[in-house]
């Protein structure tokens, strides 16, 4: 169990973590300071990096929350409802993820690659307001993993 815990919180932070530091200190000094080709150029890079991680934090939270629920805690029906809300929001954060990933991560990396910098603006303005909302459910699901049984 304590090794579940463990793998499942690391790879919250990991994930929610790395969109809190992309979207409110990587970004403005971006927007600040480089203009698009080196903006553009500088997020498809990041992404590159980041995006596998998040694929790992996905597949370890899927793992050791399921694990968790049906080895230690006896099913669904034996958990609160705070597991039941976790196990939606986040549900709902992977598949915006993956949409990320496979529709404008996927044209931004085109854009760059072509240096059609209009579309790759188009493209990182889209990532931008998903990894904005994803970022706010990531911790209100950390928010509710760390108090929910408690309430």
């Amino acid at each position: 169990m304590a090794v579940a815990i463990v793998l499942h919180l690391f790879s919250s932070v990991v994930w929610v973590g790395g969109m809190f530091f992309a979207y409110t200190a990587l970004r403005p000094v971006a927007a600040a300071r480089l203009e698009a080709p080196s903006r553009l150029t500088l997020w498809a890079g990041v992404f590159e990096r980041f995006f596998p991680w998040v694929w790992a934090s996905v597949v370890v939270l899927l793992g050791s929350g399921y694990w968790m629920i049906f080895s230690v805690f006896g099913g669904m029906r034996s958990v609160g409802l705070h597991v039941h809300l976790m196990t939606g929001v986040g549900t709902l954060m992977m598949l915006l993820f993956a949409y990320v990933y496979f529709v404008p991560h996927r044209r931004l990396q085109r854009a760059v690659a072509t240096e059609d910098w209009p579309a790759g603006a188009d493209s990182l303005a889209r990532i931008r307001r998903v990894v904005a909302l994803n970022t706010v459910l990531g911790l209100v699901v950390i928010a509710m993993g760390a108090g929910g049984r408690y309430v």
